[in-house]
């Protein structure tokens, strides 16, 4: 019984998410109410706040419901029993980022919820700051990578590493934005890749044919 009880629990809390990702892509996180979640998902204004504190913390649930599972994908150490370093980790991170946002619709979903449907404004003034925290973070992760890279090819870049990885963050984010609101109107893998490693080569590195 106590089993049943939490996968029921599991289940509910789930609906809620999907629900969510449906009010706040239709609505805006702004504009958005835990009555019409709760309805879509078909539950309980209860419900919602059994499993969440607020409306704030059912977004960063949902957030982190694609985000989490593709941060460790990304950043695993191993790929096909080998630990990429330097470029070849910067181009599997963001070549899996390009094949997951094409791939899976969902991811999709929350990626144009983040980037063109929250209002920056009140309580929603949090996610403009951790946003900021998680741009530094990969912006971080990144120049790690081509100081690595740089050494291993013994090239001098035309900018500090730092300014290289603020760059490579704003072509990639570019690319996903244009990609978003042209609602796949061009082939992000196919095209992101050839930009971010026309990028790369223009900072001096050699990539692989």
């Amino acid at each position: 019984m106590a089993r049943r009880t939490k996968e029921d629990a599991c289940a509910t809390r789930n609906s809620l998410l999907d629900a969510a990702e449906q009010v706040f892509y239709e609505q805006g996180v702004a504009r958005a109410s835990l009555n019409e979640i709760a309805q879509r998902a078909g539950a309980t204004r209860g419900a919602v706040y059994w499993h969440f504190k607020d409306k704030l913390d059912l977004f960063y649930a949902m957030l982190e419901r694609v985000t989490l599972p593709l941060e460790q994908a990304a950043y695993g150490e191993d790929v096909g029993g080998a630990r990429l370093e330097g470029l070849a980790r910067v181009r599997h991170v963001i070549a899996s980022v390009f094949v997951r946002l094409e791939e899976d619709s969902q991811t999709r979903k929350v990626f144009e919820v983040l980037l063109h449907k929250v209002e920056y404004v009140g309580e929603l003034v949090s996610v403009q700051e951790r946003n900021v925290q998680a741009m530094a973070e990969f912006d971080a992760k990144l120049e790690a990578a081509l100081v690595y890279a740089q050494g291993a090819q013994q090239i001098e870049l035309p900018v500090s590493a730092a300014e290289a990885a603020l760059a490579l963050r704003c072509l990639f984010d570019g690319v996903i934005q244009s990609w978003l609101l042209s609602r796949g109107g061009f082939g992000l893998s196919a095209v992101g890749m050839r930009a971010v490693d026309a990028y790369l080569r223009g900072l001096g590195f050699a990539l692989p044919a």
